[in-house]
């Protein structure tokens, strides 16, 4: 949270701006009697939040008024149709230069344009105030009262003037400004009461990527840093930076077993909750079918579990788990297990945090899976921020009571050179280790449980199985020495042991 003084605004008597998690980023809402300035480049979506903020403001019941220097009554109704809205009792002034300007007749031959329009302009402002009497305004856009003021001096007075008029109304004023100029100027920043800038990122693949930061508010504590947001039919949605620090409860205890004898005994009787686990391993290793058993465990015991899958689809995961006898599908339908298919070109770091964040507020799951690590680092724009927004979310799921489970796919299929695309081994909470190794003339599986920062846990390793009823995990390859580098050799013959399994 950032802050500029310590007189903050009451949240009760703050303006809602009607753009879903833009209140939670300010702190509250728009202060009434203040100047306000959202900027970005064309087609970030100023227009966007200046209507959904008059259309929160008629639903109040208040008189709202929009100045569109730039765009007709026509072409602002066409951006309501395309999100569904109507804009019944949004008061609509239009101050566009009318086509007798090109007349030879109407070209000023002793004044500059700018001392003559810029007046008429003011002035006609002025009088649509006086007679609709609104609380909220919204001027679109500034860049055509800076070509109209002709230079700096006479462009932030006439600003000045107009943050005057309105505070004496009582009126919450928004600029729009898309930022065409030759050289962007910080004259209305200095003036506006907060100023809010929207942003686009186009990377080489995908859709593009938009975030806004809050440049300032006075006297307002509000959400610093950026926060991703996107334009859907509907309107503007943000998705606040999460802050773990917010959520902090006093958690019970608890214990979340696999519902397998044997793989429980190895994690000293199973998860914990408010704990994260990092299952490693090489591709086919296991790792999915692991944290699928979490998840139905879970579920079986009438709690939620929620699954964010990168690497297959929804389709591909009901299959794959009813093959091994697992009944997932009957408690996906039933909502006991929520599957997520992320498309990383699609969806942005920040809309899936808040999606995570969702499942454990709105839903209460207690087991979170996201699949894979992989798959998390392509969402990332930037991955040098990957692990630092990582140990955020996982802070806040600790702190939530949630156990998470992490798959992270190694390069490679067998040896000691195996490595990982994101080593977030430190920062889990428990790390199993999957591995492929050879026997026989086969390739079998082996587990084991590398490290545990609560309570107690196995050092062995034992071996790993899928097939059609479901996960087994073997007794402890005491006769096999340097199973995890592939090829194990056989210290005095391995008598099998019977694999154990609960089944489902």
């Amino acid at each position: 949270m950032t802050t500029d003084s310590s007189t903050d605004h009451p949240a009760n008597h703050l303006l809602k701006t009607g753009v879903p998690g833009l209140d939670d980023v300010l702190g509250g809402g728009f202060a009434p009697g203040r100047l306000y300035l959202a900027e970005g480049i064309p087609g970030s979506g100023k227009t966007t939040i200046a209507m959904q903020f008059l259309m929160e403001g008629v639903r109040s019941g208040e008189r709202v008024l929009y100045v569109t220097l730039s765009e007709t009554e026509e072409e602002l109704q066409g951006v309501a149709v395309s999100h569904g809205w109507n804009l019944k009792g949004i008061e609509i002034r239009e101050l566009l230069p009318s086509t007798d300007v090109l007349s030879p007749d109407e070209q000023y031959t002793i004044f500059h344009p700018s001392e003559v329009e810029l007046g008429e302009t003011t002035l006609r402002i002025l009088a649509d105030v006086d007679r609709v009497n609104p609380t909220r305004v919204v001027f679109d856009s500034l860049s055509e009262l800076r070509l109209l003021a002709g230079n700096s001096l006479r462009y932030r007075r006439q600003i000045l003037a107009l943050k005057q008029f309105f505070a004496g109304r009582n009126c919450a004023v928004l600029l729009l400004d898309d930022m065409t100029a030759n050289e962007h100027d910080l004259q209305v920043q200095s003036i506006a009461h907060a100023v809010i800038r929207l942003e686009q990122n186009h990377p080489g693949f995908g859709v593009s990527r938009r975030r806004l930061v809050v440049l300032k508010y006075r006297g307002q504590a509000f959400r610093g840093g950026y926060h991703d947001y996107k334009i859907v039919r509907g309107g503007f949605v943000v998705f606040p930076r999460l802050v773990a620090a917010e959520h902090r409860d006093t958690l019970v205890p608890t214990n979340l077993p696999s519902g397998i004898e044997a793989l429980d005994a190895m994690m000293g009787g199973g998860m914990d909750g408010g704990t994260s686990t990092l299952l490693l391993g090489a591709p086919g290793t296991g790792k999915s079918s692991l944290a699928m058993q979490y998840a139905l465990a879970c579920a079986r015991r009438g709690d939620c579990a929620a699954l964010f899958i990168f690497d297959e689809s929804v389709a591909t995961l009901r299959s794959r788990a009813e093959g091994m006898g697992m009944p997932i599908s009957t408690y996906i339908d039933s909502g006991h297990i929520r599957v997520r298919q992320v498309d990383p070109s699609e969806l942005s770091p920040g809309e899936l945090v808040h999606e995570i964040r969702q499942a454990v507020t709105e839903h209460q799951v207690k087991v979170v899976v996201i699949d894979s690590l992989n798959g998390y680092l392509n969402a990332m724009p930037d991955e040098r921020f990957l692990i630092v927004q990582l140990h955020e979310l996982l802070t806040f799921l600790g702190q939530s009571g949630v156990a998470t489970i992490l798959i992270g796919a190694q390069h490679g299929i067998m040896g000691l050179q195996m490595s990982a695309a994101v080593d977030a081994s430190y920062l889990a909470d428990t790390v199993v280790l999957l591995r492929h190794f050879e026997k026989g003339g086969e390739v079998l599986q082996a587990i084991s449980v590398m490290k545990k920062r609560i309570g107690r846990h196995e050092r062995s390793i034992r071996s790993f199985s899928m097939s059609a009823q479901g996960i087994a995990v073997g007794p402890p390859l005491r006769e096999l020495r340097g199973v995890f580098t592939g090829i194990p050799v056989d210290m005095g013959g391995l008598d099998g042991g019977s694999e154990t399994s609960l089944g489902s």
